[in-house]
């Protein structure tokens, strides 16, 4: 009788731990309401996605700032949304680099942070800049 009850809880258990779906949780950081030193937006927000190692840039611009932009450069758009991926090095957060080899920028975020920073490297000199604060940063989980 004894055996017959492991025998049932071990069952019972296994059906569980089977059917047991898994919850994951990744951290999600966004950063909004940003005003650049440079440039005048109406939307400016970014988010990053620890799970994907994905940030999302999502702007617009004002009227000013994007005719002085079109002037330019004709494939600008007044809205957009921009794609990169990033990783953690030190404590930073840094998005994939644009340029590489003898020169190349990223963009430079610390968790909690509301400065956002771009770092430039020409023939391994490096300079860090801020571009951008903004008036929120929110980090929460996420689930999924």
């Amino acid at each position: 009788m004894n055996q017959k009850n492991i025998k049932i809880k071990f069952l019972i258990l296994s059906v569980f731990l089977v059917n047991f779906q898994t919850i994951v949780f990744s951290e999600v950081m966004l950063l909004t309401k940003c005003k650049n030193l440079n440039d005048n937006f109406i939307k400016n927000e970014y988010i990053l996605d620890f799970k994907k190692s994905l940030m999302i840039r999502n702007y617009v611009y004002d009227n000013k700032t994007y005719k002085k932009h079109k002037i330019t450069d004709l494939n600008i758009k007044k809205e957009n949304s921009l794609e990169k991926f990033f990783y953690e090095d030190g404590g930073l957060i840094l998005t994939d680099k644009v340029g590489y080899p003898q020169f190349y920028t990223q963009l430079v975020f610390e968790k909690n942070n509301p400065i956002i920073r771009i770092k430039t490297v020409i023939n391994n000199e490096e300079s860090f800049s801020r571009i951008s604060t903004c008036s929120m940063v929110e980090v929460f989980e996420k689930e999924s």
